[in-house]
């Protein structure tokens, strides 16, 4: 649930049978919404802006051109509200629409094959991850992305790592702390090897194999153990367990800071305000306030209504 309510879903598919087979799959869980459905670009930029969605959850190829459209709007709408998740939905594995999603970073994006959005809770996941600013890829395209291998030789130790922790869906912030330096090198560096492996190019068998099997091993364990502990727990919790080999239950004594904070005057401004503008103004205010919270380090643990709860100093000591 977002702020009290589900979360806000707008759909669009120029194919009929997709678009409401997916909305059929979104109605049966009780926390999304879909307020809106859009067949084309301009009916998608169109609807985003008539209902300011939490999630929008769009094909590639649209009306007019069939190109990019989805995510040419996409992006578009992610300008006009930074907050709002997306998750494309494509039939293409083609290394090269990740690329071009992923090209301004991955926060807030997911990228799922439609052919396996009926398998397990995929594509529920995916939508609950962006709405909070994570990202989430279909493995395929994981093995899709890391199976070409640049003319210049293989990725080295540290590109791999990157890589890595990319695939497990990590974001920019939290991957510069891992390796101490900074969300823009480390997003300068995701842009150098994402270009790297686009070359395409054949060298060294066993380069390529053991990326792949970095990547198995991630996404396995994400898999297995991930899934279900980022539904119990909030956001770096699951991740610090599966890190240290911790079980559920274990305990550790931390000094944190809580952070609760809520709009002041709130109530009175929700009375005399529409409800589509009182949305627009949320979803503004949640985005500006995972972005200050994430770049000090903390971890975002709930809205409720206009309130966020955040903690600074767990799951990683500051």
């Amino acid at each position: 649930m977002m702020s009290g309510g589900p979360i806000t879903v707008l759909l669009a598919d120029d194919n009929l049978i997709v678009r409401e087979g997916v909305r059929a799959l979104l109605g049966i869980e009780a926390d999304f919404e879909v307020v809106a459905v859009a067949a084309d670009y301009d009916e998608l930029i169109a609807r985003a802006e008539e209902h300011v969605p939490h999630v929008l959850v769009t094909d590639i190829r649209m009306p007019p051109n069939f190109q990019s459209e989805g995510i040419d709007a996409a992006k578009e709408v992610r300008k006009r509200n930074p907050g709002t998740g997306v998750v494309i939905l494509s039939q293409y594995d083609d290394p090269e629409y990740a690329i071009s999603l992923l090209a301004e970073g991955q926060d807030g994006y997911a990228y799922l094959l439609k052919d396996r959005v009926g398998e397990g809770d995929q594509l529920g996941h995916a939508i609950r991850t962006v709405a909070t600013g994570g990202s989430a890829l279909d493995p395929k395209i994981i093995e899709a992305l890391v199976r070409p291998v640049s003319t210049e030789g293989d990725l080295t130790e540290s590109e791999e790592e990157l890589l890595r922790m990319v695939a497990e869906g990590r974001p920019h912030k939290r991957i510069a702390a891992a390796l101490g330096t900074t969300p823009a090198a480390v997003a300068a560096d995701v842009e150098k090897v994402f270009l790297k492996i686009a070359q395409g190019a054949s060298a060294g068998a066993s380069g390529a194999l053991r990326r792949l099997q970095t990547l198995h091993n991630a996404i396995v364990d994400r898999e297995e153990v991930g899934e279900t502990l980022e539904h119990m727990l909030p956001e770096g919790i699951a991740e610090k367990l599966r890190q240290m080999g911790k079980r559920v239950g274990e305990t550790e004594r931390m000094v944190v800071t809580i952070l609760m904070s809520d709009v002041r005057g709130y109530s009175g401004i929700a009375e005399r305000t529409d409800p589509m503008n009182l949305a627009g103004q949320l979803n503004d205010h949640r985005a500006l306030l995972i972005d200050a919270i994430q770049t000090h380090g903390g971890t975002h643990m709930q809205f409720t209504g206009d309130g966020v709860m955040a903690v600074f100093g767990a799951p990683f000591p500051q």
